[in-house]
């Protein structure tokens, strides 16, 4: 489900080819081509010398520079032990998961974790997660103001985010033969069984809800009921050709989606495939999520912790990976950092939404009942069919 951040495009090109060779188009601006030039890949942390220790961080795949150079960085200056692994694939998958370890207080084999702010939210008000360790993370002041004190962690003090994004619209004007502005658009009967919509529920919910009039942000089962009759109505109707995960690219790339649900850094890669291909927030709104750093509460080594967050709100570290992944970075003051890799970077409007698309923006209701929360799977589950 929550596979959206982490791929590699369709015909095997990664990301760093991508951005010196292709474009995309998002909120109606198209993006120029940037290249990562290798004399720029100098990256200076702010940390001490002498942490030591092991760090055991799990993350999603592919969520990191493509030769883990930042990794390496991490330990040379630290000293630190580290071992990083990738097998953080669905939010529900990893609560199911660990849950019983987390409930007993029992260590679960990571320290840090990156599930999506909804989830993290979930371990906060279970108790499964401490309060971070900011006294020695003075990195932490560059966090950007949108992400103090946010909906999933009121308090601020739990949690930090790794990466964040927009989820929208992806379309082949080919085939549409017009621009999408709405998500009604994807309910035309001309793209009859040739519409994609994704298996994470609070970005196509969400993005239904906005579509109806309805805001995310404080969006409960009863109010969302229109928007879900309605993605029901078009899957009996075989508007909708299927439910996926991140592999919506292969069909969006072969002609068998007009248009479908799509995240914000993926579009990018795809125009490599096709350039007909567009990326928009609809005019009601669009979705942004954030994958966001926990500390495990059973788990110890703070100065590890602490480090590790630390390096990668450096600015120059936060650029160096925004440059790789194209998603927006949580950390405040990177464009002169990006600027010095290629000044393109500093002006993409995938790191950096123009202000009318960022108004635009919503956040799924981080404070659903228990109840509404079961109600929204049960039903989002009949109308997928999983």
């Amino acid at each position: 489900m929550s596979t959206r951040r982490r791929t590699r495009t369709s015909n095997g090109i990664t990301r760093r080819e991508f951005i010196g060779r292709g474009g995309a188009v998002v909120g109606g601006m198209a993006l120029g081509a940037t290249l990562l030039g290798t004399g720029s890949n100098a990256v200076a942390s702010r940390l001490g010398d002498g942490v030591g220790g092991k760090l055991s961080v799990l993350n999603w795949p592919l969520y990191i520079d493509e030769k883990k150079k930042l990794l390496k960085d991490f330990e040379a200056e630290t000293g630190t032990s580290l071992k990083y692994s990738e097998t953080l694939n669905d939010n529900n998958e990893f609560f199911a998961k660990y849950q019983r370890q987390l409930s007993q207080g029992q260590y679960p084999g990571f320290d840090i974790a990156a599930p999506t702010s909804w989830m993290a939210k979930r371990l906060i008000d279970l108790g499964y997660v401490q309060k971070l360790p900011f006294d020695n993370i003075p990195n932490a002041a560059n966090l950007s103001p949108g992400f103090q004190n946010p909906p999933w962690d009121p308090s601020g003090e739990f949690t930090l985010p790794w990466q964040t994004g927009m989820s929208g619209i992806a379309y082949n004007i080919k085939i549409t033969g017009r621009e999408l502005t709405s998500f009604s658009d994807l309910y035309d009967k001309k793209f009859k069984n040739k519409i994609g919509m994704l298996l994470e529920m609070r970005d196509t919910v969400g993005l239904a809800c906005l579509g109806e009039g309805v805001d995310p942000a404080t969006v409960t089962y009863k109010k969302a009921k229109p928007a879900l009759d309605r993605l029901q109505k078009a899957v009996d109707a075989g508007q909708v050709r299927r439910f996926t995960g991140n592999d919506y690219q292969d069909d969006l790339v072969a002609g068998n989606f007009a248009a479908c649900v799509s995240w914000s850094g993926d579009v990018a890669q795809l125009t490599l495939d096709n350039e007909d291909l567009r990326f928009v927030i609809p005019d009601a709104g669009g979705m942004r999520w954030a994958d966001t750093m926990v500390w495990i509460k059973s788990a110890k080594r703070e100065p590890q912790v602490a480090a590790w967050m630390n390096f990668f709100y450096d600015q120059a570290n936060a650029a160096f990976l925004a440059a790789w992944l194209q998603y927006i970075s949580p950390v405040d003051g990177i464009e002169t950092e990006l600027a010095k890799i290629d000044p393109a970077l500093a002006q993409s409007p995938l790191i950096f939404p123009p202000e009318d698309v960022q108004a635009r923006l919503k956040v799924f209701n981080q404070e659903l009942s228990a109840k509404d929360e079961e109600k929204f799977d049960q039903r989002f589950a009949e109308i997928t069919g999983s």
